[in-house]
């Protein structure tokens, strides 16, 4: 039996109609889309003089940040390959973005929890996930998701991308006035050859070119390291730091951190990344399989427990490690777009991702501008997920539209999922049609009313 005859087998490749060569650039399309955590997440969490986060004595900035970035990798790899051969699904993960913010800024910063205490509390959410992931729970209150809020996900998700897509483009700029605004396009390099780049994607797009998202992405990257090396605009190649391997003073350190544990603070910290990451990775998954077709009739992902025990896991082996919770990254949505059905495309991702350790530098040699040209043509793709609701319906009208609303604007997955969980059986009782509300439903939004008072309600800022 050939190598590629044992992947058919183990995969199940001619039962998804998929093969080979198209799972393997699925893998590729979705590494490439989300590489850029490799050097984000080390931005994020690293301290330094302005900010606060993971600071460690006798290191620099750099080193640290070059240690959260082989943490970073190795998470990241840990959640994937769980995901590719346990649940055979083409979903990838890693240290997720707002997560990682909130532990440094919220939980680091300005509460004062000590670094190594906060990856103790991410290790207490992992176990907590993978205890309730093999009971099923967890997959059971996915399952309380209302349908218009299971089909709006997609959508929602769609213009989630965007928004990043096109910041990390250079298009859409802040703006004290109006919040956010047009770059200068014409002024900008970058935003330049990404906007150009963008259009020839979506140009091989529409004439369903195999492929064309990855093409895109390559031949940006392409045309902006040719421009860069004539010197006629520096600024499109990425600058490559040195790496550091040495990740021993990160790993381990959750241990010394229950050692200064203040019950009712951690137990907080534990409740509010539990929250966030549990939704953002139901809200993930469910969005990501409306684009392959995954879902069966009521919205469902089958066998969801896999994918869910995939992420525990993941979020487990960082905390463990050094980084902030793993969770479902939406920018699997773009290898699930070139084809990818199986974990096959996961085993690529992760692998890549093992294979950017020898080269961590490297990592973000493909630049943002050209990597987020991906996820803008994906969150096109994505909107039309919007048909699947019933607009005529208010009780799902409702609960579907601020999904949608909520989720890019206030740059959260798990906050627009929870205003369509909301106010869906309030709609339904609006609407006298109580005997569509499970009890679950209402314990869910209940749930997420309280969530939502201690995340806005200053309670946090206090401790």
């Amino acid at each position: 039996m050939t190598a590629r005859d044992w992947l058919a087998a183990t995969f199940s490749l001619d039962d998804h109609d998929t093969d080979f060569r198209t799972e393997a650039l699925a893998g590729l399309t979705t590494f490439l889309t989300m590489s850029y955590i490799v050097v984000v997440n080390p931005a994020i969490l690293a301290a330094t003089e302005d900010k606060p986060g993971i600071a460690v004595p006798g290191y620099t900035v750099s080193e640290v940040q070059q240690m959260l970035a082989v943490v970073t990798i190795l998470a990241s790899a840990a959640a994937i390959l769980v995901m590719a051969f346990y649940a055979n699904r083409p979903f990838a993960l890693a240290p997720g973005l707002g997560l990682n913010a909130f532990f440094a800024y919220t939980v680091v910063g300005v509460m004062g929890v000590p670094w190594q205490t906060a990856l103790a509390a991410i290790v207490t959410e992992g176990v907590l996930f993978i205890v309730l992931t093999a009971v099923g729970a967890r997959e059971y209150v996915v399952k309380l998701f209302p349908q218009p809020v299971k089909f709006a996900i997609g959508s929602a998700l769609g213009l989630f991308l965007a928004i990043i897509g096109l910041e990390g483009m250079g298009v859409v700029v802040s703006h004290p006035d109006t919040i956010v605004t047009l770059g200068n396009i014409a002024q900008n390099p970058v935003a330049l050859l990404a906007v150009l780049g963008l259009f020839a994607t979506l140009a091989l797009h529409t004439r369903d070119v195999r492929g064309a998202i990855i093409l895109g992405v390559l031949a940006t990257t392409a045309v902006g390291w040719a421009v860069a090396s004539l010197g006629v605009a520096p600024q499109l190649a990425p600058s490559v730091p040195d790496p550091q391997y040495d990740i021993t003073p990160l790993a381990g350190a959750f241990v010394e951190g229950f050692q200064h544990v203040e019950a009712f603070g951690f137990a907080l910290v534990v409740f509010t990344f539990f929250f966030i990451d549990f939704f953002e990775t139901a809200g993930t998954l469910t969005g990501v399989s409306q684009v392959g077709g995954f879902l069966d009739e009521d919205g469902n992902l089958p066998e969801m427990e896999k994918p869910l025990m995939a992420d525990a896991v993941g979020t487990t082996v960082g905390g463990m490690l050094g980084t902030s919770t793993v969770t479902a990254y939406i920018e699997s949505a773009t290898g699930v777009e070139a084809g990818g059905r199986t974990g096959l495309t996961a085993l690529v991702v992760g692998l890549l991702f093992l294979l950017a350790l020898a080269f961590v530098p490297l990592a973000a040699a493909v630049p943002l501008y050209a990597s987020h040209i991906a996820l803008v043509v994906v969150a096109i793709i994505m909107l039309g997920n919007v048909s699947e609701v019933d607009w005529n319906d208010p009780t799902h009208a409702v609960p579907a539209g601020l999904t949608i609303i909520v989720m890019p604007f206030t740059y959260s997955i798990a906050y627009g999922i929870a205003a369509g969980i909301v106010s869906y059986p309030l709609m339904k009782a609006a609407a006298g049609e109580y005997e569509d509300v499970r009890v679950g439903q209402w314990v869910l939004a209940a749930a997420f009313v309280v969530y939502f008072f201690v995340r806005t309600s200053g309670v946090l800022a206090t401790l």
